[in-house]
């Protein structure tokens, strides 16, 4: 086979290309710092990237829907918090109320801070988050006292739980269902005012609602707990979203960052194989006999 000079320089010329090719790659890699800028460098990488891209953007969600849990969770633990100091209060009240030493006049000045006391807690059941009220159930657009009335405590939806999912089939419940707590109070503190009001009682009328109210807030620390025990399941899924963050975001910067150490000491050789090449390639292609005609 005869080799011309033609061919020669055709090969040349095309070994050259190649080699600006390869310089350009491992000058994008080390310019943007990742194996692949387009899924063509290299398919399995890039399909790889993509899913784990998607499962770190679901856990970030998961991350977002779980902030959520905690401000749901949190708001509803304050306000139950708020009627446990109230009362707590009315309990005070109460054992005032229930001295013999204490006149009607006397009770009828403590029935007034029971009914604001009573208009308090009536406001804490509307508590909102955003627009959504925390009590009553599904019918978040539905405040849970209207001003004159609690909802009706039978009405399914307030017993309905509302969920948000924070990991792949596992949701939360973040409502509680409080109903029957505020309602309860709610009549037990109109029985004490109507009491008052009427002005012919004595001490020991006022005795059984100190057992009454203590059952109250026994009902509220329950509630409490429960919330308290969603809080710290809530706590145990924030670890985990963080560790399952964590790993992703590793598994992902294996499959698509380069190694800048070997990217660059590849990119030395490659410039040094290049030099080399048109060095070669100066010698090879040497004046023909029209250079010498000119």
């Amino acid at each position: 086979m005869r080799v011309t000079q033609s061919m020669l320089s055709g090969n040349m010329l095309r070994n050259l290309s190649n080699s600006y090719t390869k310089m350009g790659e491992l000058q994008n890699q080390i310019t943007t710092g990742k194996k692949v800028n387009r899924p063509s460098d290299d398919p399995v990488v890039a399909m790889k990237g993509i899913a784990l891209r998607s499962q770190l953007d679901k856990v970030e969600q998961f991350q977002r829907n779980l902030g959520e849990v905690h401000n749901l969770l949190d708001s509803s633990d304050d306000a139950l918090d708020k009627v446990g100091s109230a009362m707590q209060r009315v309990n005070e009240l109460m054992v005032q109320a229930s001295s013999d030493t204490t006149t009607n006049d006397d009770r009828k000045k403590i029935e007034s801070e029971i009914s604001q006391i009573r208009t308090h807690i009536q406001n804490i059941s509307n508590t909102k988050v955003g627009n959504k009220y925390i009590f009553s159930g599904t019918k978040t657009t539905t405040p849970l006292h209207d001003g004159t009335n609690y909802t009706n405590p039978s009405d399914p939806a307030l017993m309905k739980s509302v969920e948000i999912e924070v990991f792949d089939g596992v949701k939360l419940k973040v409502n509680t269902n409080a109903i029957d707590v505020f309602n309860e109070i709610d009549v037990k503190l109109k029985e004490i005012s109507d009491l008052m009001i009427a002005g012919n009682s004595s001490g020991s009328d006022y005795s059984p609602f100190l057992k009454d109210i203590s059952d109250q807030m026994d009902s509220i620390l329950t509630t409490r707990a429960d919330i308290g025990a969603r809080q710290n399941r809530a706590e145990l899924m924030d670890n985990r979203l963080q560790s399952q963050n964590v790993i992703a975001t590793k598994q992902m910067s294996e499959n698509e960052d380069i190694d800048y150490e070997k990217s660059i000491t590849e990119m030395i050789t490659q410039e040094s194989v290049h030099r080399a090449a048109l060095s070669v390639g100066a010698k090879i292609i040497q004046p023909s006999l029209a250079d010498f005609l000119r």
